[in-house]
């Protein structure tokens, strides 16, 4: 079993329109609401690829119900979300038809009592005694700790589940003290965190702090991965217009999923590229286009950076 951790999920509703005016009424063409927040999308992701896939985290309000009703209609996921007296957040994706650009709305999220917290934590570990892996997702509602992915890092060490790490700013910084397995940031996030802009020489630093491997997000061009084996970029053999939603949780999933098949690296970032982009084509996030993923998957370009690890 795979589990992930989404501490802010969201119920994500995406607005379609022909086109996105500002400073007057806009009639949305089309409405959908999925199962949101980082580490769900990853979850359907990794169902959606045949893996048994266990998701927690926190679920509140008509909110958290309206979500926890979509995740048993659509997925295959297990539902593990821990129940808080707030209202899970809800987040809003306006895409705008004739020119492809998606503008994003996030609430902040619940407030999350001790006694919750606590609660969630008894949840964790007793879940980390089936898993393979963990994937610990995304940012934190108030009153979470900020260290607290590397508390939960440390505990799945504890219990010999590897870890893969997708978060941002001190929540970030903090987590990378406790030697996650893999890192998963995107390039503002690797830059805010290093100060360099320069992908390469940015995920060195990012291992220097602590994470065994980094995997940075490029966008367009792709992903770059640092090892202690070696370094990678892997690019799509070209550039797939849509909403790019959820494309790193898709790539999260790519990932995950080629730890605990112990696929060789090049391979996981073949996966996770094809994913992320095949997810650009999708309604929403935590989706992806078959057809476009197994289009793309034996056409993605790796490079090897032999000595930049």
């Amino acid at each position: 079993m795979i589990l992930t951790v989404t501490l802010n999920a969201a119920l994500d509703i995406t607005y379609r329109l022909p086109r996105l005016r500002t400073h007057t009424t806009n009639r949305i063409a089309e409405v959908t609401e999925r199962p949101g927040g980082k580490g769900l999308n990853v979850a359907r992701v990794l169902a959606a690829l045949g893996h048994r896939t266990v998701a927690t985290g926190f679920a509140g309000g008509g909110t958290g119900q309206a979500l926890r009703a979509l995740l048993s209609q659509e997925s295959e996921v297990t539902d593990a979300l821990v129940p808080v007296g707030g209202a899970t957040r809800r987040t809003v994706a306006v895409v705008d038809r004739a020119t492809g650009d998606t503008t994003q709305l996030n609430e902040p999220g619940p407030t999350v009592s001790p006694a919750e917290w606590d609660t969630f934590l008894g949840t964790y570990r007793e879940l980390l005694g089936e898993a393979r892996a963990v994937a610990l997702c995304g940012s934190l509602p108030p009153g979470v700790p900020v260290d607290v992915y590397a508390r939960l890092t440390r505990a799945a060490h504890a219990a010999g589940v590897p870890v893969l790490l997708d978060t941002s700013g001190e929540p970030l910084r903090r987590g990378l003290a406790a030697r996650p397995d893999l890192a998963k940031p995107n390039a503002d996030e690797l830059a805010a965190l290093t100060g360099s802009t320069e992908p390469l020489r940015a995920a060195r630093d990012a291992r220097r702090r602590g994470a065994h491997a980094v995997a940075a997000s490029l966008g367009a061009k792709g992903m770059l991965a640092v090892t202690a084996d070696g370094a990678w970029q892997a690019a799509p053999p070209r550039r797939i217009a849509g909403n790019p939603t959820g494309a790193g949780d898709s790539a999260v999933a790519g990932l995950l999923s080629g730890l605990v098949e112990d696929l060789p690296w090049p391979d996981r970032l073949t996966r996770a590229v094809a994913l992320s982009a095949a997810t650009v084509r999708a309604a929403a996030a935590g989706e992806f286009d078959p057809a476009t993923y197994e289009e793309l998957l034996p056409r993605v370009v790796v490079t090897d950076h032999p000595t930049a690890a």
